[in-house]
């Protein structure tokens, strides 16, 4: 027996989760049962998040003070935070974001699926947007909604 979780009815699944457990108790031998439960990565975007005006110090102990950006002032900047799966994703969604307006790439991840991007708030804002919704749209993907500190 095999259930399928639904992302939008928390509810179901757990009463899926309940039946599929008393099933598994049914056929067990000596009590004990054995439940894989394998996660497999979908096409989806976890996080979408939107730090407006950051502090300094979020900026220096992310490491987006070195390198390309060394010397600059951040001040004013904001952050925008992507966690994609398949991780290879982030190419794709570093390409759209540089393309959706004038940020900088803080930090891209292929192995992982991290992307940070810095700039203005409102061009911050658009290419997340723009990322979740040409994710969403043309990919397939499952998407979270964009938060906003």
């Amino acid at each position: 027996m095999s259930i399928k979780a639904d992302p939008n009815n928390r509810e179901s699944n757990q009463a899926a989760i309940s039946s599929l457990m008393q099933e598994a108790l049914r056929y067990a031998r000596g009590g004990q049962v054995r439940i894989i439960s394998p996660l497999v990565s979908g096409k989806e975007i976890t996080l979408a998040h939107v730090i407006g005006t950051s502090d300094q110090s979020i900026y220096k102990n992310l490491g987006l003070d070195i390198g390309f950006h060394a010397g600059d002032d951040p001040t004013g900047r904001s952050i925008g935070l992507l966690h994609i799966t398949p991780a290879e994703s982030v190419v794709i969604a570093a390409d759209i974001a540089v393309k959706s307006g004038d940020i900088d790439i803080g930090f891209m991840d292929r192995f992982t699926g991290s992307l940070i991007i810095t700039g203005a708030r409102a061009e911050v804002d658009e290419a997340v947007s723009e990322n979740v919704r040409y994710f969403y749209e043309e990919l397939g993907y499952t998407v979270c909604p964009i938060s906003h500190e």
